[in-house]
Formats: structure tokens, C-alpha cells, sequence
């Protein structure tokens, strides 16, 4: 199933393309047929029918993603308790965490730094010369919805209900470590919860695979509406930004499976096999989160232990971002690149460490990449309307980053199941398991 699902999901991606280039292409023609017929009013034009499209064929493209969020908050809660559970004690728990978090930072200041790098050697702003825009001048995009301070006090929670019905992931994350914590420290009388816990996290994972059969239909009317109000030449006018960008993105997937490489071994050969489902999911849909379940699931199969995985993923989604954050500095630079300004290495550094710390925890903030860019570019004196440059295109750039993100995030949760002391036995990549992961209590002694 999960290898027929990458093919329906190409296949949605394809489809999407051809449909949405021939009916932006024949707009004209559709717009007199569609008014003889009397289903649209004589007074709209082609492009509130290019618009309409949109709007009603990405109603698929929206259940899609509630139904992922749907599946979201249980199952981090249900996955992280567990694991947490099965660490057996908090020195456990701390180390993990400590080996965790050393490698996100260690991995975002490698895909900030190249991004910084990369954005400086090709220059992709530099030939567009755009005139200043007046001071009054708005991006659109609110970045007030970010601020550290506010961030802080809302990673904890006030009440559990809320942070899943919000689907806040950093507060779902907290409040699970307490309660993972508090269950291995009761021990035995706690028993029956954390086998309430694995049987909640096998019926979402059963739901995720119900849910994940709709995802082709909703990879098509995405990329079908985005190409069809925009357009074929959206894909040109910012080809050069673009190529750069995935250029970018090619060379941190290069170095992240290669550090894989350094400590896992020939093993890692595989990884890009297992998790090309999830990959390719989010880059159809441009979100992570949709991603999620089947990232868990595909670990599973590479041998990740569950009480790894489900520990280091959750984390990893808000706190390893790496392809968000190489096109955050990416981004940045580019838009001083377009108005002229000149940036010292200095100020570049600066802007790099102010992303590294804005940048973490922003999973759960509504276009969250666009909004720390705002921010940053403010605090720098730069054009805030610059955003505007690659709105247009922030679709297309997302998808790239999406999957990246989910690489990263299975290249982290591989390297700390390395760390602490190896494999459980693997299982076969386009097989989907009978059943969700077992987060066994007593896991298997690691691989030779």
C-alpha cells in the first residue's frame, strides 16, 4: 500500500500541473462557455473564474489537512507519553533529550550558515534592482503573531483541552513530558494507563491510514489551484530564486544523509527508501504536519526504536526545522539583495543568530517561515514589503522545505536511536505494517 500510495500521490502532483496549466491556458474560452450556460454571471471576468476555481477545488486540498490535524494532538500525546514511559527512568529521558537538542542546534546552524553562504554566492536578488518602497509600505503578513516573550509563556500550558483543540504541538509536548515523567515515576500503578496510551496510539495510526488514502485527490487540488489563479509562468518569473533555493535544499540533503552515513553506516542506504512516502506527501501538500504519521510509521520500519522515535519527532518538529530555516536567512538576504542594501558579514551573522533562536518553536504559527522573515527583516531595517517578492512563489518554495523538514527530523530521531545503542530489526519498506508500532515495553537488544 505505502508504495502504491507514493505512485497516486506523483500522479496527483502530475495531474495537478496539466490540469491547472490547461485550464489557466483556456480561461477565456471557459468563461464564455460557463456564462452561455448561465452558471456564471455576466460580469465577472477571468480572473474571478480562475479565482472560484481555486477556491472551491482547494476545499479538498482543506478537509485533507483537518483530518491530518485531526490526527495530530492524540497522537503526539499518546506516542510521546509512551516513549517516555519506556525510557524507564529520567536519567534516560535527560540523556536522549540532551543528545536530541545538541544535534538540532548542531543542525540548525548548519542549514542557517549554508543558506547564508549559498544566498551570497549566487546572488539571486541582485539583478532585480527594485526601487525602495515607501516607509509606509506593508508586507501583509502579521508579524506580531510572533514575539519572543509571548512565545515563551505560551509554551506552557493552561489547560491541556485548549492545546489540543488548538493543536499547539509545544504545549501537547510539554504536557506530556510531565505526565511521562509522573507515570515513570509512579511505575507499576501506572501501568494501565500507559497501556491505554499504546492502544490509543494504534487507533489513530489505523485512523492516519484511512485518512492518508484521500491524500492524492487533495496533492492534486492543490497544485491544480495554485497553477490554475497563477499561472504556468509563476514557475519562470522566479526561476532563478527557485533553482537557487533547491540547489540549497539538494546540499543539505547531501550533508544530513551524510552525517547519517558517518555514524549509522550502510544502513542509511535505506532510509531515503523508507521515508519516501512521507517525503513525498509533504512536498505535494507543503506541510509537515501531514507528513507526520507516516514519518513515525516509516522509522518504525527502518528499525528506529518507538520510544525513540516517538520522543525525538515531536521535538523535532518544533525545534528542527531545517529546511524553514535555510530559507529563512535565504529569504532574508535575498530581499536586501533586491532593494541594494549592502550587508557586512557582521550584520549577516547577527541576522543568522536571530533567526536561530526566532526560529525555534514556530511550528504552531500560521505561516511561520513568512512571519519570522517579517520580523527579522524589520529589526534589521529592511523593507518589510519586501516579503511581498516571494509570496507569490511561497508555495512552491514550501513544498521544498516541507520535505525537507521531514528529512531532517528522520535523519535526527536515526542518529539518536544510533546514539543510544542501535536498531530494532527491520522490517520491509513498501510493506504496510498490520499494525501500528508496538512500543513494547522491554525493547529488543540493539543490532551488532
Amino acid at each position: 500500500m505505502a508504495k502504491k500510495l507514493t505512485y497516486y500521490i506523483l500522479a496527483g502532483l502530475v495531474l495537478g500541473i496539466v490540469v491547472g496549466w490547461l485550464i489557466n491556458a483556456n480561461a477565456p474560452g471557459l468563461l464564455r462557455l460557463l456564462q452561455g450556460w448561465g452558471w456564471i454571471g455576466a460580469d465577472k471576468d477571468e480572473v474571478a473564474l480562475l479565482a472560484g476555481y481555486a477556491h472551491y477545488i482547494s476545499i479538498l486540498t482543506t478537509i485533507f489537512l483537518h483530518l491530518i490535524k485531526m490526527i495530530i494532538a492524540p497522537l503526539v500525546l499518546s506516542t510521546l507519553v509512551v516513549g517516555i514511559a519506556h525510557m524507564g527512568d529520567t536519567a534516560a529521558l535527560g540523556r536522549v533529550g540532551v543528545k536530541a537538542v545538541t544535534w538540532f542546534v548542531f543542525a540548525s546552524l548548519v542549514s542557517l550558515s549554508l543558506g547564508l553562504v549559498l544566498v551570497n554566492v549566487l546572488k539571486p536578488g541582485t539583478a532585480l534592482g527594485l526601487p525602495l518602497p515607501p516607509q509606509t509600505a506593508s508586507s501583509g503578513v502579521d508579524r506580531t503573531a510572533f514575539d519572543f516573550a509571548t512565545f515563551v509563556s505560551h509554551i506552557f500550558p493552561e489547560s491541556m483541552v485548549e492545546a489540543m483543540a488548538s493543536n499547539s504541538i509545544l504545549q501537547i509536548v510539554v504536557f506530556s513530558l510531565f505526565l511521562g515523567v509522573a507515570i515513570t515515576a509512579v511505575g507499576e500503578p501506572a501501568r494501565p494507563l500507559v497501556r491505554a496510551m499504546e492502544g490509543l496510539a494504534k487507533v489513530v495510526l489505523q485512523v492516519t491510514d484511512y485518512v492518508m488514502r484521500f491524500a492524492p485527490v487533495a496533492v492534486f487540488a492543490a497544485v491544480s489551484a495554485t497553477i490554475a489563479q497563477r499561472g504556468p509562468a509563476i514557475l519562470g518569473t522566479y526561476g532563478y530564486f527557485m533553482g537557487s533555493f533547491y540547489f540549497g535544499l539538494a546540499l543539505l540533503w547531501v550533508l544530513l544523509f551524510g552525517a547519517a552515513f558517518l555514524f549509522v553506516g550502510g544502513r542509511t542506504r535505506l532510509l531515503a527508501r523508507y521515508i519516501r512516502d512521507p517525503i513525498v506527501l509533504a512536498f505535494s501538500t507543503a506541510s509537515s504536519e501531514a507528513a507526520f504519521p507516516r514519518t513515525l510509521e516509516a522509522l518504525d520500519r527502518f528499525g528506529v526504536p518507538p520510544r525513540i522515535a516517538s520522543f525525538v519527532l515531536p521535538l523535532g518538529y518544533s525545534f528542527n526545522l531545517d529546511g524553514s530555516m535555510m530559507y529563512m536567512t535565504f529569504a532574508s538576504i535575498f530581499v536586501a539583495q533586491a532593494y541594494g542594501f549592502e550587508l557586512s558579514i557582521g550584520t549577516q551573522i547577527a541576522m543568522l543568530l536571530t533567526l536561530m533562536i526566532t526560529s525555534k518553536g514556530i511550528a504552531g504559527v500560521p505561516r511561520a517561515s513568512l512571519v519570522v522573515i517579517t520580523a527579522t527583516l524589520a529589526q534589521f531595517n529592511l523593507p518589510e514589503a519586501g516579503i511581498l517578492l516571494i509570496l507569490a512563489i511561497d508555495q512552491f518554495l514550501d513544498m521544498g522545505r516541507s520535505a525537507t523538514n521531514v528529512v531532517g527530523n528522520a535523519v535526527a530521531s536515526v542518529l539518536v536511536a544510533k546514539w543510544e545503542g542501535g536498531f530494532d530489526p527491520i522490517q520491509p519498506a513498501d510493506v504496510e505494517p498490520p499494525h501500528a508500532p508496538s512500543h513494547r515495553a522491554t525493547p529488543p537488544p540493539p543490532e551488532s
